[in-house]
């Protein structure tokens, strides 16, 4: 199948787990399990042989669980019915695979040219990022997306405290909002970047000017 008629398909990703980083096109059931006829094979004896069912429908695409040893969990909940897929949603295979959901490639900036090498990847229509391929979910509160989203579009240059305080809380508000309510959005943030790359901080200060975005490429 060519390349085109699968991005109109939703996809996997595979994230945290032996699979990390391998992608499925939806275009038809996906069996999961240990079994080495299922579509996506984990061997971990955490996974049963026949685990979940993935499977495009006229409404959407589903998971269910298929009485599983060590369950399936979808955003944190575990399976005990079929669930229809949102863009965005997080699921475990036991506790040996996560996997992302995606409607489409398209929404996920790794597949947009001159983006893909970065670290840090944002999607501002969905709302999401991701971190070295993994998404941050949940996903950021909308204060702490507008605040990363404003660093991220403008590629490492300097912004000020008094633009990120009208960005993040609007014109309207940015008069009663002190440097400690903005302080304390900055340092939620970096945690919560951190929680996925601990290794480096991506949001700097820059003293006397404000703040600004240090996005590495992948890899380094």
């Amino acid at each position: 199948m060519k390349k085109q008629q699968d991005e109109e398909f939703p996809i996997l990703v595979a994230q945290d787990g032996p699979l990390k980083g391998q992608r499925w096109s939806l275009s038809g059931t996906l069996m999961v399990g240990r079994d080495p006829t299922c579509e996506i094979t984990i061997q971990d004896r955490q996974v049963s042989r026949f685990h979940a069912r993935i499977s495009p429908t006229p409404e959407g695409v589903t998971i269910e669980d298929l009485g599983s040893k060590n369950g399936t969990v979808h955003n944190g909940t575990e399976l005990t019915a079929p669930v229809m897929l949102q863009d965005g949603d997080m699921l475990g295979i036991a506790l040996a695979q996560q996997f992302l959901f995606l409607t489409s490639d398209a929404t996920m900036p790794l597949a947009e040219g001159g983006i893909r090498s970065a670290r840090l990847l944002m999607d501002q229509k969905s709302r999401q990022v991701w971190i070295n391929q993994q998404q941050v979910a949940p996903p950021l509160s909308a204060q702490q997306f507008r605040l990363l989203w404003k660093l991220y579009e403008s590629k490492g240059q300097v912004i000020s405290r008094s633009d990120l305080v009208s960005i993040v809380w609007g014109e309207d508000q940015m008069a009663g909002v002190s440097d400690q309510a903005l302080d304390a959005l900055i340092r939620r943030l970096r945690d919560r970047l951190a929680a996925l790359d601990p290794t480096h901080q991506y949001i700097d200060t820059v003293r006397g000017h404000g703040m600004r975005l240090d996005n590495p490429p992948a890899g380094e």
